[in-house]
């Protein structure tokens, strides 16, 4: 049987930290534990989230993103000409404040060819089996653009990029070679994680890209662009999702909006094989944009929300999915939770035994659906 993402269910890929990782990642931050201490309390940590994910019946196994602080940021800092330092002020979220690095350029962007993420897959990979494959998550072409492009950022990146529009051509030559050196490792699912449509399709989209409201249009033909083009050349047995975000920190978000600004541009031409998409509350939106999701893509409905605790009921999840198969056939369709359990370190207000039977649900609703 071949395996490949997205599964019928499925999940995004980040997991609760457990105590014992949280408490060895303290100790490292405080000199109490050196470097190969804390990859052995990593390397614990993975083996035994995959055996759970194993135990659960998925097919498709990430490390949990247990060896990161942040879910995109940690990638970023695998190339040259990035630096990162504290936040002082953090991002705003819905109520909080996300305080994560401040990432930025220091140099022009390269790829020296030693990414820490390609020997991350290649643990997770080595402890798959017959019945499942690893996937390895990190953040889209178009987040990382974000980062250094957008009006916060802007002033710093013009130092060594003084037209901006000459980013894109260094960032697509990184994740090329990024790709590369994680196909020969073994990667055939690789997913890219994007928080940037989420933020085009909010009412202060304009604010955030400093564009007016025709400006957005250019906006989002950058973030397509800077996607595609970073695909282009990987090869014809990888592959490649995205998961569209709004969001997730704490059990908070940062933005709200359906897709119908964005379907044109997302769904219509963005080469993927299927789209992660969040459904799990009225921020969302409807179904309808997916009637822009082409013939040949796969689409996942995030219905299960991994921001608080409480089970959603298996008939409305059902009623959703048959709703949602009115705009996508339901043989291309599958099921998932919103987002991952812990974007950060900090993760999400629930228990890991709320995020296993959050799994458990998803995989009994695909189960009764699909058989």
């Amino acid at each position: 049987m071949m395996i490949q993402s997205p599964w019928r269910y499925d999940f995004v890929g980040s997991f609760l930290r457990p105590d014992s990782l949280k408490q060895a990642r303290a100790a490292y931050g405080a000199g109490k534990l050196d470097a190969a201490g804390l990859k052995a309390a990593e390397d614990e940590a993975i083996r035994h989230l995959v055996q759970q994910q194993k135990d659960a019946g998925y097919r498709l196994l990430t490390d949990g993103e247990f060896r990161r602080a942040t879910w995109h940021l940690d990638f970023m800092w695998g190339f040259r000409g990035i630096d990162h330092r504290p936040t002082q002020t953090g991002l705003p979220f819905h109520g909080e404040q996300a305080m994560i690095d401040d990432t930025y350029l220091v140099d022009r962007l390269g790829y020296d060819g030693n990414h820490p993420f390609v020997d991350h897959f290649r643990f997770v990979h080595d402890l798959t089996d017959s019945r499942t494959v690893a996937k390895l998550t990190i953040p889209a072409p178009a987040q990382f653009l974000e980062q250094l492009t957008m009006p916060f950022a802007a002033e710093n990146t013009r130092k060594f990029y003084p037209d901006l529009r000459d980013v894109p051509n260094d960032l697509v030559k990184c994740y090329q070679g990024f790709i590369r050196d994680v196909y020969a490792a073994g990667c055939r699912n690789l997913q890219l994680d994007d928080c940037s449509w989420g933020m085009v399709v909010d009412q202060r989209a304009t604010l955030f890209f400093g564009v007016d409201e025709a400006g957005l249009n250019g906006v989002m033909e950058q973030l397509l662009d800077v996607n595609n083009r970073a695909m282009e050349g990987a090869p014809e047995d990888m592959v490649i999702t995205t998961h569209v975000c709004r969001g997730n920190f704490h059990s908070t978000y940062a933005t709200s909006g359906g897709y119908e600004k964005v379907a044109k541009f997302l769904f219509r031409r963005e080469n993927v094989h299927a789209f992660f998409l969040e459904f799990d509350d009225e921020r969302s939106g409807g179904f309808e944009p997916l009637r822009a999701v082409p013939s040949d893509k796969l689409v996942v409905l995030g219905l299960v929300t991994t921001k608080q605790a409480k089970l959603e009921d298996k008939a409305h999840i059902r009623a959703r999915i048959m709703e949602a198969s009115a705009y996508v056939p339901l043989d291309r369709l599958c099921l998932s939770p919103q987002c991952g359990f812990a974007s950060c370190e900090i993760g999400n207000l629930l228990t890991e035994e709320d995020q296993w039977a959050k799994l458990k649900l998803v995989k009994e609703v695909a189960e009764e659906v699909w058989g």
